[in-house]
């Protein structure tokens, strides 16, 4: 196997497969990038045994062959490379070391079987559909924050897509919640997506996908089967297994009656909650807002370093109902402010239960928020 290629072509493509590639692992070929070069490509792939990774890119192609070589010692080399620079990578097959030469630099790179490479298979997707690149963008923009760490409910690691009725009729749905938090995004369902089973798509994956959408595609294609999912960007191929669980019915936290309304800017709030909670070193420690006709005052406490408050008058929020104390772990609310262009509008029943927050002028999106105690 013989071919030449742009070096900043090998790079972008490197750098999408080998953050697939398991850091931590016991089989040595799943460290390794499959290099596969035939007439006019190369074609890169990577899997971690959850995720496959393909991506196909344009090289001149003098001798075709197939395999494997270490990621990451490959990436770091093509990054310190010149930019402009053209590489030339040689396999004479077998064991044989790779080869590769950018102007007088050399290198050589050991290899594994192809043989031992796994094959990550999608088998049957039926589900079949496209969606704008910046919708799904904005899908798992708004929900990722939300997806929980914790392995032992491990059906909410991950973002759950499903088509769900709604007044307007079918929606695209997105939902994550880690149990403290949830947040809910929807968009018009695609054609093709309206019969589509729920799926857990898992954290990695959704971050792989997100990393995918920065090169400026503008249609991504899905498939999908109840176990398996398929996102083609552009010459990009990512396949993942599902979360094989049931997502919990989220719907019933979502609170309906909550009728105590607060409007805020964004900015305004966002940067008092972030000057307020600077005295607290502590995870844990909520921000308790304190809220009557016409006022809102932020403040939190450290045993160790004191106290912070913060108020915003009329002009700055509006709140009209009953007073009102609750508190939130500072993170949590800056993990959904930050999704929030404009004025954030609250909605609270009392200092005890779930929060609703909406972005004021975009209904397309809801999150939950538990108190804390304050």
């Amino acid at each position: 196997m013989n071919f030449e290629i742009a070096r900043s072509d090998f790079l972008r493509a490197l750098a999408h497969v080998q953050s697939v590639v398991e850091k931590r692992n016991t089989l040595p070929i799943l460290a390794n990038v499959m290099i596969a070069a035939k007439e006019g490509e190369v074609v890169l792939t990577a899997t971690d045994m959850e995720i496959a990774l393909t991506e196909s890119l344009s090289a001149s192609v003098g001798r075709a062959g197939v395999t494997t070589v270490p990621a990451a010692p490959l990436y770091e080399i093509v990054r310190k490379l010149p930019e402009g620079s053209t590489i030339s990578v040689a396999h004479k097959g077998g064991t044989e070391p790779l080869s590769l030469k950018a102007g007088r630099f050399a290198t050589t790179l050991h290899v594994l079987p192809v043989e031992e490479f796994p094959s990550l298979s999608a088998g049957a997707l039926p589900v079949r559909f496209q969606i704008a690149a910046t919708l799904l963008k904005g899908m798992i923009d708004r929900t990722r924050f939300a997806i929980s760490n914790e392995e032992t409910r491990y059906y909410l690691n991950g973002i759950y897509f499903h088509a769900a009725e709604t007044e307007a009729g079918r929606r695209l749905r997105a939902v994550a919640t880690d149990g403290h938090r949830l947040a809910q995004v929807e968009e018009a369902v695609p054609e093709g997506a309206e019969r589509m089973p729920g799926v857990i798509v898992p954290r990695k994956a959704v971050n792989e996908v997100r990393k995918l959408l920065e090169d400026g595609a503008e249609t991504v294609e899905v498939a999908l089967s109840e176990t398996r999912i398929q996102f083609r960007v552009g010459r990009t191929e990512l396949t993942s297994k599902l979360i094989d669980g049931t997502f919990p019915e989220y719907e019933r936290v979502i609170p309906r009656q909550n009728d105590k309304v607060m409007r805020v800017a964004k900015k305004d709030f966002a940067e008092a909650v972030a000057r307020v909670a600077a005295i607290s070193v502590e995870r844990m420690r909520p921000v308790k807002l304190s809220l009557s006709r016409g006022l809102l005052v932020l403040s939190a406490m450290s045993p160790d370093l004191g106290t912070a408050s913060e108020e915003l008058d009329e002009s700055r929020v509006h709140y009209e109902a009953a007073p009102i104390e609750i508190g939130f772990q500072a993170r949590y609310i800056t993990d959904i402010t930050d999704q929030i262009d404009g004025e954030v509008e609250f909605l609270f029943a009392d200092s005890t239960a779930p929060t609703l927050v909406r972005d004021a002028a975009d209904r397309s999106a809801l999150y939950v928020l538990m108190p804390m105690r304050v």
